[in-house]
Parts: C-alpha cells; sequence; structure tokens
C-alpha cells in the first residue's frame, strides 16, 4: 500500500503538524505521474514525443477529447455535422468554452491554430497532419497562402472544415494535440514564449503552474474549464522519470502514484508481488529501427538492409528482452487497426535459421562479408528497455553477419532532433504509436513529401502513387486493399525494421480510480481521482 505522504502530501504533513496548514490545503487531491523523457517543448504545434503530448492533453483540449477508455468524445465542440458528401464538417463550439484566463474560446482560436501549424514558419513536424483539408498541403508547401486553407470560422461558436475527399478517421484525428488551439489573443501577447508558467493560457481542464527542467512539470485545476465541478484532482505533477530502476523505486516509496514505464527485468516478479498494480495492455504503436537512407551504403543497397531485418530473431526479442506482452512485428501497421487487412511478408514464415541464411545470402550479394566487414552505428534515447533491445539485436548481426554495431545513447532531446534530421550515420531506434486508429498514420510517413516526420527519408513514387489512390477511395473494402498493397511495397524496399508491436506498461497505485487500460494508453488526468 501507498503511503498519504505522497512527495507533497509529506511536505503539507509536515507543516500541518507544526500548525502551519489549514485542513483545506490537506484536503488537495495530487496525482504524482512518472513521464519519462524531460518534454521536449508544450507548445502543441511543435512538439513530438509521447510524454509531452500526456501533459498536453491535461492543458489543452481539441475539438474532440479522449473518454476514461480512450475513445474520442465531444471536447471543445458539443457536437458536429457531416455534410452529405462527407466534403464538410461543422463544429459548434461549447458556449460555455473558455480560456483558463476566463476569456471565451472562439472558432477564431481554431483558425488561428491549424493555420499556425501548418504554416512553413513554424516547421511544425505535424504539419502534414491536416493534409486532407483543402489546400493544407500546398499552404505547408508554400504554395498557397494561409488564408487559402479550407477552414472558416462562421461564427464565434461555429468552425467549419473542408476536406479533399471523405477521410473515414477524421473525427479520431481530432483527440491529437497538434490539432488543438491556442488562444491567438495570448499567442500575439506572448508570442512563442506563451508556453512558459506565468504566460500560458490553456482551455483543458488544468493550467500550467510549474516547469522545472530536468524534475517536473506542475499543472493545476482550470476553473474555467467547463466540466471543472466534475474534475476531482487539483493537482498534477509531471515527473522526468527516464530511469525506470529508479521511477520504479519512486513508485515503491509512495512517491508516484503512476508510472510511465516498468523495468523490462522486473515485470515477472512484479506480476506475482504486486498484480494488482501491474498494468500491461496492447498498445497502439511499432517500435522499429530506421536506416537513413541520405547515406550510403543504405540508400542504394535494399539487399544489404533486408539482410539486417532478416538477422534479427523477434521472437528473442519480445519474449526474452521486452517480455511483457509485446508481439513480433514484421510490418509497420499494427494488429487491429480498423479498416485494414493485417498481413505478414513471406519471410516470415520461415524459421530463423532460414531466415539467418538469407540474410547471409543478401549480406554477400551487397558486397559485404568476413573480407569485407560492416561498422556501422545504431543510436538511442536514454531508457534501459531501448538499450537491451540495442545490445541484443547488435549481438545477433555480429553473430550471424560479422557486422560490428556501436551503439550510442543520446538524451531524449538531442535524440529527438538527430533522428529527424537525419544527422545520425547509419540506423536510429523508432517507434510510433498511432494518433488515430487507421493504417494512414502509420504509412504516411513513408511518403516523399512528409518532411521531417520521415522515419528514413524513403521515398518511392509507386508508394506515394498507392497512398493517393486510398485517400481518393471511399469504398472502405477497396481502400483496405489499396493500403495493404501500399504497405507491401514499403516493406519489400526495407526502408525501416519493424520487430515488436507495443505494450503498454504502467505501475498504477491502488489509489488511483478511474485509470481504464486502453490501446491507445490515453489516461486523461480528469478522469481519474487518488483516493488516500
Amino acid at each position: 500500500m501507498h503511503s498519504f505522504t505522497k512527495i507533497l502530501g509529506r511536505g503539507l504533513l509536515a507543516a500541518a503538524l507544526l500548525g502551519g496548514v489549514s485542513s483545506a490545503a490537506l484536503a488537495e487531491t495530487v496525482f504524482n505521474r512518472g513521464n519519462g523523457a524531460e518534454p521536449e517543448t508544450l507548445d502543441v504545434h511543435k512538439s513530438t514525443g509521447v510524454p509531452e503530448s500526456f501533459i498536453q492533453m491535461d492543458l489543452f483540449e481539441g475539438l474532440l477529447t479522449s473518454d476514461a477508455k480512450g475513445k474520442p468524445v465531444p471536447g471543445a465542440a458539443e457536437s458536429w455535422t457531416v455534410s452529405d458528401d462527407g466534403l464538410t464538417y461543422t463544429f459548434k463550439i461549447r458556449q460555455n468554452a473558455k480560456w483558463s484566463d476566463g476569456s471565451p474560446l472562439t472558432a477564431a482560436d481554431f483558425v488561428f491554430s491549424w493555420e499556425r501549424l501548418i504554416d512553413p514558419k513554424t516547421a511544425s513536424d505535424y504539419a502534414y497532419f491536416l493534409d486532407q483539408v483543402v489546400n493544407a498541403k500546398d499552404i505547408r508547401q508554400g504554395k498557397k497562402p494561409l488564408t487559402d486553407l479550407g477552414v472558416k470560422a462562421v461564427d464565434d461558436h461555429t468552425f467549419e472544415v473542408k476536406l479533399l475527399a471523405p477521410t473515414p478517421y477524421f473525427l479520431s484525428m481530432l483527440v491529437h494535440h497538434s490539432t488543438y488551439p491556442i488562444s491567438k489573443a495570448n499567442y500575439e501577447k506572448f508570442g512563442d514564449d506563451f508556453v512558459k508558467p506565468g504566460n500560458m493560457v490553456s482551455n483543458g481542464a488544468f493550467m500550467l503552474a510549474e516547469a522545472v527542467p530536468q524534475s517536473h512539470v506542475k499543472v493545476v485545476k482550470n476553473p474555467n474549464f467547463y466540466d471543472a465541478a466534475n474534475v476531482k484532482i487539483d493537482t498534477v505533477m509531471f515527473f522526468a522519470t527516464e530511469d525506470q530502476n529508479a521511477e520504479l523505486q519512486r513508485f515503491k516509496a509512495g512517491e508516484i502514484d503512476a508510472t510511465y514505464d516498468i523495468p523490462p527485468q522486473q515485470i515477472k516478479q512484479l506480476q506475482s508481488s504486486d498484480a494488482s498494480e501491474t498494468r500491461l495492455a496492447p498498445y497502439f504503436g511499432t517500435h522499429f529501427y530506421a536506416y537513413n537512407l541520405t547515406h550510403e551504403p543504405w540508400k542504394s543497397t535494399p539487399e544489404l538492409r533486408q539482410a539486417l531485418s532478416l538477422a534479427i530473431d523477434r521472437d528473442v526479442v519480445t519474449g526474452k528482452i521486452m517480455n511483457a506482452g509485446e508481439i513480433p512485428a514484421y510490418t509497420f501497421v499494427p494488429p487491429g487497426t480498423d479498416n485494414f487487412n493485417g498481413w505478414k511478408p513471406d519471410y516470415a514464415d520461415l524459421s530463423q535459421a532460414d531466415r539467418d541464411a538469407k540474410a547471409k545470402e543478401l549480406l554477400a550479394k551487397a558486397g559485404y562479408g568476413p573480407d569485407k566487414p560492416l561498422d556501422i552505428e545504431l543510436i538511442y534515447n536514454t531508457s534501459q528497455l531501448h538499450k537491451n533491445v540495442a545490445v541484443a539485436i547488435a549481438a545477433m548481426w555480429k553473430q550471424k553477419l560479422g557486422i560490428n554495431a556501436s551503439l550510442i545513447n543520446l538524451e531524449w532531446k538531442t535524440f529527438l532532433d538527430t533522428r529527424d534530421k537525419k544527422d545520425f550515420k547509419d540506423i536510429t531506434r523508432h517507434g510510433w504509436i498511432g494518433d488515430y486508429n487507421d493504417a494512414n498514420n502509420f504509412l504516411e510517413l513513408e511518403r516523399c513529401d512528409i518532411g521531417e516526420q520521415s522515419t528514413s527519408a524513403y521515398c518511392n513514387p509507386k508508394f506515394d502513387e498507392l497512398m493517393d489512390k486510398a485517400a481518393r477511395e471511399s469504398d472502405l473494402t477497396k481502400r483496405a486493399q489499396i493500403l495493404q498493397d501500399a504497405e507491401k511495397v514499403m516493406i519489400a524496399d526495407a526502408p525501416i525494421i519493424p520487430f515488436a508491436f507495443y505494450a503498454s506498461k504502467h505501475m498504477v497505485s491502488s489509489h488511483v480510480k478511474g485509470w481504464e487500460d486502453n490501446v491507445q494508453d490515453y489516461h486523461l488526468s480528469r478522469w481519474v481521482t487518488v483516493e488516500r
């Protein structure tokens, strides 16, 4: 069981014993969350990582939001209508929707925010996210002005969006942080400094109180949130917790109510000793490695790329290294994706010995072997899990192919910058968590024109042609087949090495009520309470 004397609770309790804190202060409900890496930024249009998104979901709210089970539900928009042709969405903004400073949230804020997202000057990695909106792609590529974007504030509480084609996943996209609004008035006052404590206004259930680098982000209940009466948490502390073992010790000491992750080597023991607080669940994401296709030998040697993929024993990686419910991955799109037919490449049915033999053949065909060994660099971000996986895969490459892999660990911000700008030499650890439940959200990362979000600078016009065809197809069955055909083209080219489908792993205190395991791993603090 977890002690009442949590990180903040200890201080309050000590002060109370000295007569310095009222009983009202002691009644404050605090939710202490481990949150992985130090946030890259809290700017909803510029961040890319999962740790940032968890904070942003508490601070901001899009047209739609997530319920406790990870399903899209009305957010800042209380309702919407869709035209018969599926091309025009009209959202009704809540009459009582406000910013945390008490000013009204309007449709004009959404127009401003979506224009900022795709503005080339913003340089958002998620600028492509609105490509299905009329003129959005041409605008982000500098071909048309921002004012041509297919969105309009019909009045203060009516936001209209026009799409290029019927988009079955459009509503689920609107839960994603890149589509959240920021206050136009607040941004005009502070510019990019609007994200700083003391400057930021937000429209979510919480508002920013503190952001201490390498320590924590503190958010407090927003009294101007339209559903504030039903928010049970007063304060949420998001602690930077890259060291999984240290995070687990803080959880066991009662300092953290829910962890961001669990050390892989501790999972089996925890399932036995702390079964009720050990939460493992399927997670809508893929672990993979990505080649830098701006560099040789990767750019022009698909045989070499395929060889390294074949030599990875995915059953060992998922079953003995990760060991938390992950599933071996041979494709990019996770199983269970809506309106998509899952499949596996032919080599997935081979024994690992046969895959290894094929890998050696391809390596020799690419011109490498005992007389010409290959030395490579693999970068990964700070995490015991990612380190363990990298060590295991490097050993497989060495044993089976004679490849010498140097492992380079980078802290989160440096890693993201190095990875996204393709400043690494050979191979990077990568992972993608679906922003909405559709195969397009994974496959579009392999398009020629996707920008820095491209996993490996891959570009095959045949793949892009199929993706364009899928975007125009309204029949979901036909669309599913086209998307599968596109993925088959990409997997054959091997710009990436998928090796595991994610599982979410958390320790959640028995004091925490309302935490629902879900495939998106969304856990907004507004749905949670902590009963000490």
